[in-house]
């Protein structure tokens, strides 16, 4: 079996030149984040928006659900991507930090397709869920004591071969330490395991960024 390659800062950067180019905001909220120090850590890698990209122009989801936005990142990656006729719900209770995503959208020309939902997760995804709301797309990137909370109820609104996109599954390589039990890595295994026994959906862990599961509901 083939080894994996090992991805130094250099070989990134080397990866980054030659994958198609980001867009002048994206640019700016990861200029943007940097300043923010042991925060910036909670934005999605390079790899990962150029993986968004590419689902999102390959499967064409038509109606997307965001699960954490920070900065907008990642919520700017999918709406770039996007068809004119798509629209991306996106869910964050912090109001400091949705401001500034919502005027990252604003400068993209992004605001009348992105809707910033500001309040806790789990009550927008009962509202979502009263309202009968359908995605074709869901991405997963909040906090990781609700990660399997937040794919149940993204799980009843989506379509058939629909896809759930969540972030952070290695967790630092900390899911295979076994002297690591803190709570969250604990989470996350339990979330990782959730999904591996569900007979709802396929999985695949890449190892891209701090780990994407990416879920097609069967």
């Amino acid at each position: 079996m083939g080894s994996n390659i090992k991805i130094t800062n250099e070989l990134e950067e080397y990866i980054n030149n030659h994958s198609y180019k980001l867009n002048p905001i994206q640019r700016e909220i990861i200029k943007y984040n940097k300043t923010l120090g042991e925060k910036k850590k909670m934005q999605i890698s390079l790899s990962q928006c150029h993986l968004l990209h590419l689902i999102i122009k390959l499967y064409n989801p038509k109606k997307i659900l965001e699960i954490g936005t920070f900065t907008g990142l990642s919520t700017l990656t999918m709406g770039l991507a996007m068809n004119n006729d798509s629209n991306l719900i996106a869910i964050d209770k912090n109001k400091q930090t949705s401001e500034i995503a919502k005027n990252f959208f604003v400068k993209a020309n992004l605001e009348s397709k992105i809707n910033l939902l500001i309040k806790n997760a789990s009550d927008g995804l009962d509202e979502l869920l009263k309202s009968k709301e359908v995605f074709d797309l869901v991405f997963i990137d909040a906090d990781k004591e609700n990660y399997i909370n937040y794919f149940e109820k993204s799980l009843k609104m989506l379509k058939k071969s629909g896809i759930i996109i969540t972030d952070n599954v290695l967790w630092y390589g900390d899911v295979i330490d076994k002297n690591k039990n803190d709570k969250l890595t604990i989470k996350i295994r339990e979330f990782n395991s959730h999904i591996d026994k569900d007979n709802r959906v396929e999985n695949i862990i890449l190892p891209i960024g701090d780990g994407l599961s990416i879920c097609r509901k069967l």
